[in-house]
C-alpha cells in the first residue's frame, strides 16, 4: 500500500511514466492520510485495522485479475487486450496466497481469522475493487494495470515498516505482509511498467488507466482515512486494548 515516504522517479516520456505522473497528482490526499496514520497516537491499535482493510483489498485482487484475463482470453483479436494475457497468467500466480499473510499476520496480533473475513467490508474497500470491475467487464480489461500500478508502484519502504514496529511495540513477525511486499513490488512494478509500455495502447485506453489509478488513489486515502477515524472512535469509547501491552 502507497504511504507517505513511497516515491517513484519516471522521467521518459512513456504510457507507464505519464500514468505515474497522473498518480502524483492525486496522491496529496493519500500522502495526508498515510501520515494521519502511520503518526496515530493509538498505532498499536490502528495497525491491526490497518491490516483487516489491507485484507479487504488484497483478498479481491486475485479475483479480479482472474476477471481481467477471462475478459482478456475473450477479447484476445484486440492486441492491447491479448497483450495482457501472459502478463495476468503469471501474475496472478505470483499473487495467490498473499491474502493469508495477512491473516497469519492479524492471528499473531490475537485476531481470530474467521472473525475478519465474517466483517463486512467498508464502502471505500468495496468501491476500490468494484469500480476495477466495472471497467474491466464493461469497458476493457486493460483497466487493472491502473489499479495494479497504484498498488505495486509504490512500496512501502522498510525505514517505514521499522518504524511502525518500533512505535506499535508489536512483533516483528506481524509485519511480514509489507516486509514481503517491501521486497517484491519494486520488481513487480518494473515488469507493469514494461508490459504497460509494450501494449498499443489508443487515447482512451491510456485515458481509462488514467482514471482507474487515480480513482484507486482517492479510495485508498478514504480507505485510510476509515482506519484512522474507527481507531478513534473506539477508543473515545475506550473498546480497544493496547496489544502491544499483552
Amino acid at each position: 500500500m502507497p504511504t507517505a515516504s513511497s516515491g517513484v522517479a519516471r522521467v521518459a516520456d512513456t504510457a507507464s511514466s505519464r500514468l505515474y505522473r497522473k498518480i502524483e497528482l492525486a496522491m496529496p490526499p493519500l500522502v495526508a492520510a498515510s501520515r494521519r496514520f502511520a503518526g496515530h497516537q493509538s498505532i498499536s491499535d490502528a495497525y491491526p485495522e490497518f491490516l483487516i482493510t489491507v485484507h479487504g483489498i488484497i483478498r479481491g485482487s486475485v479475483p479480479l485479475m482472474r476477471s481481467a484475463l477471462e475478459r482478456a482470453r475473450d477479447t484476445s483479436a484486440d492486441p492491447v487486450a491479448g497483450g495482457l494475457v501472459t502478463y495476468l497468467e503469471r501474475h496472478i500466480e505470483e499473487e495467490l496466497g498473499h491474502d493469508e499473510w495477512v491473516l497469519d499476520d492479524l492471528r499473531l496480533l490475537g485476531l481470530d481469522p474467521a472473525s475478519v473475513l465474517s466483517r463486512v467490508p467498508s464502502p471505500a474497500v468495496a468501491s476500490m475493487v468494484g469500480s476495477q470491475y466495472y471497467w474491466v467487464l464493461h469497458f476493457h480489461p486493460v483497466a487493472v494495470l491502473g489499479y495494479m500500478a497504484v498498488l505495486e508502484g509504490y512500496p512501502t519502504r522498510p525505514e517505514l515498516i521499522e518504524r511502525l514496529r518500533t512505535r506499535t511495540g508489536l512483533p516483528a513477525a506481524a509485519f511480514r505482509t509489507l516486509a514481503e511486499h517491501a521486497e517484491l513490488d519494486p520488481g513487480h512494478g518494473d515488469e507493469l511498467d514494461e508490459v504497460i509500455d509494450s501494449l498499443p495502447l489508443s487515447r482512451e485506453q491510456e485515458e481509462l488507466l488514467g482514471l482507474s489509478s487515480m480513482s484507486s488513489v482517492e479510495l485508498m486515502a478514504r480507505c485510510l482515512e476509515e482506519v484512522s477515524d474507527a481507531v478513534e472512535r473506539d477508543t473515545m469509547r475506550g473498546d480497544r486494548v493496547d496489544l502491544s501491552e499483552e
